[in-house]
């Protein structure tokens, strides 16, 4: 049976969850918590010398990076996650734009408005101008796309909705300006609505961060 390393906190590791859970492939999940340093450990670091989750051991196969992951998964399993054709190369676009561009602004705004807290770290204004800034930027491009498309590539969901959406994993903690762009909020509602296996990794990442968050408050 293959084996998932990562944390249900991660917006990465959910990407990765998420596509496992919509082919329906059985797997064991081993946590690697962020929190108390498990990706810097020495057993961890001999599989991934980059400290990063998530990560796959599928047989003689050790894959990090989520969107690596992913396409092994589909590949594997001819999962119409990733189409055929034209679509294909869309998806991989779409896969490659969130990689370069839809992710910049979000990671910064977890760090101020969670990591920073969590460490009792003033933050910086400045730092969360620029990623909301970089979100407005790149949510004015992807609302746009959307106009009158059920989801990123085609009338049904691909790995580039899963790509685009795990940003979406922090939303009442990190407050990222997407309510601004009404077609961007309706389709990520559409994918909770329509796509079990997103709705089940947010329930996943809500319950992993609910214990974080309590125990920021009983520091304070």
């Amino acid at each position: 049976m293959m084996k998932l390393y990562g944390d249900p906190g991660s917006g990465s590791t959910r990407r990765v969850s998420a596509v496992l859970y919509r082919i329906g492939v059985d797997f064991e999940f081993q946590l690697v918590d962020l929190f108390k340093g498990d990706n810097r450990t020495p057993q961890f670091l001999a599989l991934n010398p980059n400290g990063a989750i998530p990560l796959l051991v599928d047989g003689e196969a050790v894959l990090y990076e989520a969107s690596a992951i992913n396409l092994h998964l589909v590949d594997k399993y001819d999962s119409e996650l990733l189409p055929k054709g034209a679509d294909r190369a869309l998806t991989l676009q779409w896969m490659f734009w969130a990689a370069e561009h839809w992710r910049q602004g979000p990671p910064a705004l977890f760090n101020e408005r969670i990591g920073k807290v969590a460490m009792g770290i003033p933050q910086d204004p400045r730092v969360i101008a620029d990623a909301e800034a970089s979100i407005r930027k790149f949510s004015t491009i992807l609302d746009a796309h959307l106009e009158g498309r059920r989801y990123v590539v085609s009338e049904k969901v691909t790995l580039a909705d899963f790509d685009l959406a795990a940003t979406f994993s922090h939303l009442s903690r990190t407050r990222p300006p997407y309510d601004e762009f009404p077609n961007v909020m309706a389709w990520h509602q559409r994918l909770l609505d329509e796509v079990p296996a997103w709705a089940r990794t947010r329930d996943e990442v809500e319950e992993r961060m609910a214990v974080l968050m309590a125990a920021i408050e009983v520091t304070k």
